[in-house]
């Protein structure tokens, strides 16, 4: 065995080196994330806040929840969502009563997932509005869906009334071509932008599918916070 002193090569030397300055670059990316992570998150609160006071403009106070399949849970204090919980926000006017519900609804695009809040009213069973989260559709295009005058009338009465077991909708939210509309659950899709259209209407009927047979038998707890 021989005593003579090890000899560190160039080679291992930028090896070594280059390790070090990536587990620094970790440290550092990692630190710089907790600490803008709480700044992120309020952004993003703020951001969707101005979409439900868009959706529903008479709000003044939005109260986030959970649905879950055996009830809906106040959102506060909870660190993780329950197992398959769904998050709405129950909106409050000026003299705290109930004026409506907001709920996100996501669907793939032609470009990405297409992410809009739609608003529910409680008593009419419809939908009311809706408002772009968030989406990368060609511009003149997809986006036509934020100004689209006749696609946006979709929304003023959308019917997603339950069935009578209450397990479902009674009919399932659909995108026709533009022009077929026949009934009040269906969205007339805006021509030249048929794959955005059916993407928002997809995202509002699997949205509303799994969220009002949930929300609706449990209405009085929001009407009645605790």
């Amino acid at each position: 065995m021989s005593d003579e002193p090890r000899t560190i090569t160039p080679s291992f030397a930028m090896v070594r080196t280059l390790g070090l300055v990536s587990v620094i670059c970790g440290i550092i990316i990692v630190g710089v994330y907790q600490i803008t992570l709480p700044a992120v998150n309020a952004n993003k609160k703020l951001a969707l806040e101005r979409q439900v006071f868009k959706v529903i403009p008479n709000a003044k106070k939005v109260v986030t929840y959970f649905a879950t399949p055996t009830g809906i849970i106040a959102a506060e204090g909870q660190d993780q969502p329950p197992t398959q919980a769904m998050i709405f926000y129950a909106v409050y006017d000026e003299a705290n009563k109930l004026a409506g519900i907001a709920a996100e609804a996501s669907s793939a695009g032609y470009a990405d997932q297409v992410r809009v809040l739609y608003a529910y009213d409680i008593e009419k069973k419809t939908i009311t509005g809706i408002g772009v989260v968030s989406m990368r559709e060609t511009p003149g295009i997809g986006d036509k869906i934020l100004t689209d005058e006749d696609f946006l009338k979709n929304f003023t009465s959308l019917d997603v009334n339950l069935s009578a077991d209450m397990q479902s909708l009674a009919n399932a939210v659909k995108t026709v071509k533009h022009g077929t509309k026949t009934n009040p659950w269906q969205i007339d899709a805006i021509a030249g932008a048929t794959v955005t259209s059916k993407a928002v209407g997809r995202g509002i009927n699997e949205s509303a599918q799994t969220l009002l047979p949930r929300l609706v038998p449990n209405i009085e707890k929001l009407r009645n916070p605790s």
